[in-house]
């Protein structure tokens, strides 16, 4: 197969970034050309993301992306976070300024959501569970409040929908990132009449649905004026960071779970359908989409444990890398204290070492006395959690997996890789680190037909990256120490 070249644009809370991509005799590799800061703006006491931020940062790498490669491009896709949209009124001009999941104007929606629909039966029709953040409960505030925007409105976009709209004018919605909102009907594949009808929310704006690898339309002429592109189809990869980084998992078969691990953690397995039980619903699991599958996940505190207690030892003139502290845990003797990292106490703290102790002294333990200590801590509790959450899952799923897929910036630490294999019991197969990119432009090459299926997407995957193997050790000190876990996370739940 001749070379084929993609651009992909990843675009997180935090940071975006531009990477070309080149797919030929099996293998992909590609480059970073773009990196840029993300951030929400206040404006008058509101959080927006600046969307002609983000759009000119959408031409800098397109122009970068030009002056490397030329002017032609196989394909280009966008993903992004989850549940954010922006309206389009009848002009097919953005009304206002999306705005951010961490906004308070969604504090209370789902108890107002339960007076008239209640939320295990939210959940029945939707199969997401009911966070506030959530694209339903935004839009709930905006009825509530009377809001002007949604009789102006003639068009829902969600993130990444409405950058690529920008591109090319397709107004279209991609389901990885439609089943995020609690407005979407996973077994119908549909806008879910019922949460509609129930809430009063507008129907009529919902824009067309189309599965991930939809070819939305040609870069439009404007675009090919100020960015020297002169050829590019716009493509909807799974416009879901995390539907991306799932259609990358380098597994064989299905008989594997994957954790995508970093500041938070995604536990999953794949599903020929959704399930929206009331177990499922009294699990606290959701069911999202990738490539070709649906998934059934948690979503859990990761890393951030570990960078906010870095961010400790840094003030205090203690700076050191990740390694240096995943080295420091390696090394700490084993049997010292353990924490639920879903704790609201570990939420937002302004000293994370010090909850940690807070933490230990409310759970009769002996806090941890140096950064070696904090860091075992933080790391075997993450095992553990990982522990908890497969076991979650695996018992809606109905099955067990016999390996389990690391990938993302966890999948670099090699410490919580091994703690991981020996809390679970299963061998860990680590990377790719990347996999939300990779996963990104491989569903953009399997709309052009050069890939023809999601087994050979993970095919590509496993030719194209150093995947590290980590066999469990047996030693029953792991299944002493999960059911201290599970102790303070019943604690916890209660």
């Amino acid at each position: 197969m001749a070379d084929r070249h993609f651009l992909a644009f990843d675009l997180g809370a935090e940071s975006g970034r531009a990477l070309a991509a080149v797919l030929g005799d099996g293998r992909l590799g590609f480059q970073e050309i773009l990196r840029f800061p993300n951030a929400t703006v206040e404006v008058e006491g509101t959080l927006q993301w600046d969307v002609p931020y983000l759009y000119e940062n959408l031409l800098r790498g397109m122009r970068e992306y030009v002056r490397l490669n030329g002017p032609t491009a196989d394909g280009v896709g966008i993903d992004t976070w989850a549940v954010d949209f922006g309206l389009l009124g009848r002009d097919g001009q953005l009304i206002e300024n999306p705005v951010a999941y961490r906004d308070a104007r969604t504090k209370g929606m789902a108890a107002e959501s339960a007076k008239r629909l209640p939320l295990d039966v939210l959940y029945s029709h939707a199969g997401i569970m009911p966070m506030e953040i959530y694209t339903v409960f935004q839009m709930l505030a905006l009825r509530l409040s009377e809001s002007p925007v949604l009789d102006a409105a003639e068009t829902f976009l969600m993130m990444p929908d409405l950058l690529a709209n920008l591109l090319c004018g397709a107004r279209m919605c991609e389901r990885t990132n439609a089943i995020t909102t609690s407005l979407y009907d996973p077994h119908a594949g549909q806008w879910s009449e019922d949460i509609f009808a129930a809430l009063d929310l507008p129907r009529g704006i919902m824009p067309e649905l189309v599965d991930p690898g939809a070819v939305l339309g040609e870069m439009s002429e404007e675009i090919k004026g100020v960015t020297g592109i002169e050829q590019a189809p716009v493509i909807a990869p799974c416009t879901h960071d995390s539907g991306s980084a799932v259609a990358a998992v380098p597994g064989r078969g299905d008989d594997w779970a994957f954790l995508s691990s970093g500041t938070w953690s995604v536990v999953g397995m794949l599903t020929d359908k959704p399930v929206t039980t009331q177990a499922a619903y009294a699990a606290g699991v959701c069911n999202e989409m990738t490539l070709g599958s649906f998934f059934l996940c948690r979503n859990i505190t990761g890393l951030w444990l570990l960078q906010q207690a870095r961010s400790c030892f840094e003030r205090e003139g203690r700076a050191c890398s990740y390694g240096e502290l995943a080295r420091l845990a390696d090394e700490a003797p084993a049997g010292g204290p353990v924490v639920h990292p879903d704790d609201e106490a570990f939420l937002a703290p302004g000293d994370m070492v010090g909850a940690i102790g807070e933490f230990c002294d409310r759970t009769n333990q002996d806090a941890p006395e140096d950064m070696a200590g904090v860091s075992r801590c933080i790391l075997e509790s993450l095992a553990l959690s990982h522990r908890k959450a497969l076991e979650t899952v695996a018992d809606v799923v109905g099955r067990r997996p016999n390996v389990l897929h690391v990938e993302g910036g966890g999948s670099r630490n090699a410490v919580l890789c091994q703690m991981t294999a020996d809390a679970t019991g299963l061998p860990v197969i680590a990377g790719p680190a990347e996999a939300t990119v990779i996963g990104n432009v491989l569903v953009q090459a399997y709309a052009r037909g050069y890939l023809s299926s999601a087994e050979e997407i993970r095919e590509v995957v496993r030719n194209s990256t150093e995947l590290v193997e980590y066999e469990p050790r047996t030693d029953g000190a792991w299944d002493e120490r999960y059911g201290l876990y599970l102790r303070l996370f019943e604690e916890g739940e209660a």
